[in-house]
């Protein structure tokens, strides 16, 4: 369970310290679980699930399935954009669809200022994961 919990924390990006202080429990508490010199209580484990819902605590105990619920996890990054379609209480001649072969004007994109992605971490179903920075 050492190994899951570390694992857990490098998926989240967290120190031991910010972890604990998360959680509400003593930092020598997270230090020693993680040490494997103390198993985790069932205070413990709770505190986890109601901090971190999305956290498969059958992963976590038992290393059974995979870290996260599946109905958290985003089945594709990028979801197809549909076209919009005229309601019926819309004036149909007001609805232009985009016709196939239009130029379309160029779309910069937007970012919200100081923001950019840090890193990605790919979660195998194998119970692996990968940090790209």
């Amino acid at each position: 369970m050492e190994q899951r919990l570390q694992q857990f924390l490098s998926a989240e990006n967290i120190s031991q310290s910010q972890f604990a202080d998360k959680l509400g429990v003593a930092r020598a508490s997270v230090s020693h679980i993680l040490s494997g010199r103390n198993k985790p209580g069932f205070d413990f484990i709770e505190s986890m699930s109601r901090t971190y819902p999305s956290l498969n605590l059958d992963w976590l105990i038992m290393g059974k399935g995979k870290m996260y619920k599946e109905a958290n996890v985003p089945t594709t990054l990028f979801e197809p954009v549909q076209q919009a379609q005229p309601s019926e209480t819309e004036d149909p001649q007001q609805f232009i669809p985009f016709e196939e072969g239009e130029e379309e004007a160029p779309v910069s994109p937007v970012r919200p200022a100081g923001r950019f992605i840090e890193k990605i971490i790919a979660f195998y179903s194998d119970g692996t994961f990968q940090e790209l920075k």
